[in-house]
């Protein structure tokens, strides 16, 4: 298989844009979701034409300030908008359906679902103010056709009921997409993974698998969800007062048990934070929570009931500054607070890089009087992924030509590998693919033929979307880090005579700091006084001079390096 590569003239010049696989190979592109955890989405192409897999987001780290989302680069999407034949979603959870209103603004594709996952993602789209006109509603078994693809759902045990993992069947060969999934004995909603469908698919034949990887550091296989009821029934037996229950919004399974043991402990159950209570609501209307009306009171009922009657299911397991949780451990949350005797119970393990939110987050509830239990002391989580056994046995199941693990970090993928070539599997058949790269893939030969070189982060900052980078971001660290000093002058246009101030406005900068700007006008002034009229009278060699004085001074004075803005008016 050659190279190739579609090609723009731009002024003359000739710009690579995107490598081109050969119409007869099935080609993988990730768009998200590998080497990462989050903003999951991968693209199969064949013949021309495109299927989407999953459209997630990811939340921010500590370093990206003041950004909300963050979602996959869909340019390339866009730049094919025609090609896409269908964007098929996995599970309802926030890193595979979060993204989905960004892309079907621009990317307008039938969507196919299980019925939950669409509940929650028209959710979403109401937000947007997007209608529910291209989702169509599957169940597992289902084959749908979509262009070249036939893609076949098949059932399998999550954290949240309804997830499948996908077939995709097209002219080149067949290609097995886990996405997230667990093989779990004991599920809560009785429903097992259809493990007898991934052997009769293995013995069809597979050209490539694409599974999840995130749990392969972990030996054999993942603890049932049923396991944590005990350990919940306790901790409600023993808690004098309020349980508080914070986990991820989407994890139906985990609510319902919280809200069984609230019944079974006479507990009435309060939802709170907006997703919460969003995807109760959904999962209550389409069956898959069983809560009955009477169990449910709202916060303003809540004085209404002694403390041990009383549960609370809330946001804020990641520690989000502006989650429920997070809020109440700095008592800033208008209607509820910790008191004496409450329990608090994180159900969640961090995403990477979370760690530090949620330690404070733990630490602040401790000085609120809380008694938190988390799963580094009390087993009050399980996770929704395989393990490596686990990971091993589909492997095992599937029997695919080429392997690619997804789903993870740099570490995980690698691992994956690791435990593939383990396994039987030949070094060169197993991928680890980067966001933006291209494998393209026939029944005789693999490689990875080129890059997009448009593929990566999105941010999302309010109702911008792309419009922070990695400058403004930088900018912003600047700011938080070293504060800003705000020069204001004004100056004769045509002799160049400062007629006002220099006046010096500080914000972020230091604590007592009135006897150091008072030094630093004068500073400016005379840096001022020995430049020449022409100089003065040109803002932008005027601004130039007052930046460069201001900050030799800041600096040697106090190893700082403030953003320094001159604002000059000519008068």
């Amino acid at each position: 298989m050659k190279d190739s590569v579609e090609v723009t003239q731009l002024d003359g010049e000739t710009v690579v844009e995107a490598p081109v696989p050969d119409p007869n190979a099935v080609a993988l592109i990730p768009l998200g979701g590998v080497g990462e955890i989050g903003k999951n989405m991968l693209l199969v192409c064949h013949g021309g034409k495109i299927i989407v897999i999953d459209a997630g987001l990811m939340f921010p780290d500590e370093q990206m300030l003041g950004v909300d989302l963050v979602i996959p680069d869909i340019s390339y999407l866009v730049k094919r908008r025609e090609d896409v034949v269908g964007i098929f979603l996995t599970h309802g959870h926030e890193d595979h359906i979060g993204g989905l209103a960004y892309l079907i603004r621009d990317v307008p594709a039938p969507v196919y679902a299980t019925r939950l996952t669409l509940g929650l993602v028209r959710g979403k789209l109401e937000e947007h103010g997007l209608t529910d006109d291209l989702l169509n509603d599957v169940v597992a078994g289902d084959r749908i056709e979509a262009g070249p693809f036939e893609v076949e759902f098949i059932h399998v045990a999550h954290s949240i009921p309804d997830a499948c993992s996908l077939a995709v069947r097209t002219p080149a060969g067949t290609i097995v997409h886990t996405s997230d999934f667990k093989f779990d004995p004991m599920p809560l909603d009785g429903r097992r993974a259809d493990i007898a469908r991934f052997a009769e698919i293995g013995r069809e034949g597979v050209l490539a698998l694409t599974s999840d990887s995130t749990n392969i550091e972990r030996p054999g296989f993942t603890r049932s969800e049923s396991a944590l009821s005990q350990t919940f029934d306790r901790i409600f037996s023993d808690a004098p007062g309020r349980v508080i229950a914070a986990s991820f919004a989407s994890n139906i399974h985990r609510i319902q048990q919280i809200a069984d043991l609230s019944i079974k402990h006479n507990r009435h159950l309060a939802v709170v934070g907006r997703s919460m209570e969003q995807n109760v609501r959904i999962a209550r209307e389409l069956g898959y929570l069983q809560i009955p009306d009477w169990a449910l009171i709202s916060l303003d009922q809540l004085d209404s009931y002694a403390p041990n009657q009383i549960t609370v299911i809330s946001t804020g397991s990641q520690g989000e500054p502006l989650s429920v949780l997070a809020r109440l451990s700095m008592d800033d949350h208008r209607r509820l607070k910790i008191q004496q005797g409450d329990t608090v119970i994180i159900s969640a393990k961090p995403i990477p890089g979370n760690e530090n939110l949620v330690q404070r987050v733990i630490n602040n509830l401790f000085k609120r009087g809380a008694s938190v239990i988390y799963d580094d002391i009390e087993t009050v989580h399980v996770s929704g992924h395989a393990n490596r056994e686990e990971l091993r046995m589909m492997l095992n199941l599937l029997q695919p030509q080429y392997v690619v693990p997804v789903h993870g970090e740099f570490r995980h993928l690698v691992k994956y590998g690791e435990m593939a070539v383990e396994t039987g599997y030949r070094s060169a058949n197993v991928f680890r693919l980067e966001v933006g790269d291209m494998l393209q893939m026939t029944a005789q030969d693999a490689e990875i033929i080129g890059h997009l070189p448009y593929a990566g982060n999105v941010m999302v900052d309010g109702l911008g979307v792309g419009d922070v980078g990695d400058v403004a971001l930088r900018d912003r660290w600047h700011l938080a880090n070293d504060g800003v000093l705000v020069v204001v002058i004004s100056i004769d246009q045509h002799t160049g005579r400062v007629l006002a101030g220099p006046d010096i406005i500080a914000r972020g900068f230091m604590e007592d700091e009135e006897a150091f700007l008072t030094e630093a006008r004068e500073v400016v002034a005379e840096r001022l006084e020995t430049i020449s009229p022409e100089a003065a009278t040109d803002p932008a060699t005027a601004k130039l001079e007052i930046r460069s004085a201001l900050a030799k001074f800041v600096n040697a004075r106090t190893r700082r390096r403030p953003v320094i803005i001159p604002t000059i008016m000519e008068v």
